[in-house]
């Protein structure tokens, strides 16, 4: 799982994958751990995937994002420059 640009102003790519058809959710954070966006949040089928963010109406700086399938879980980090 990777986003790209990164940094980024004000939209960025994230790309992940999924090794077998589940729940997924991918939502993004602030720095202090609060719930800036849900992404995604649907059953999806195991594949390669990716979705835009958009971050315009954010302040720059530092942005965490979560995917969960299933058991799996992975934490990122992404830079917003204005």
């Amino acid at each position: 799982m990777q986003n790209y640009p990164n940094p980024f102003n004000p939209i960025t790519t994230i790309k992940y994958s999924i090794a077998e058809q589940g729940l997924v959710t991918l939502k993004v954070y602030d720095i202090l751990g609060s719930e800036i966006a849900t992404l995604i949040n649907e059953i999806k089928t195991a594949g390669n995937y990716e979705v835009s963010f958009n971050a315009s109406n954010l302040a720059s700086g530092m942005y965490l994002y979560k995917l969960t399938a299933g058991n799996y879980t992975k934490v990122r980090k992404m830079i917003l420059m204005k």
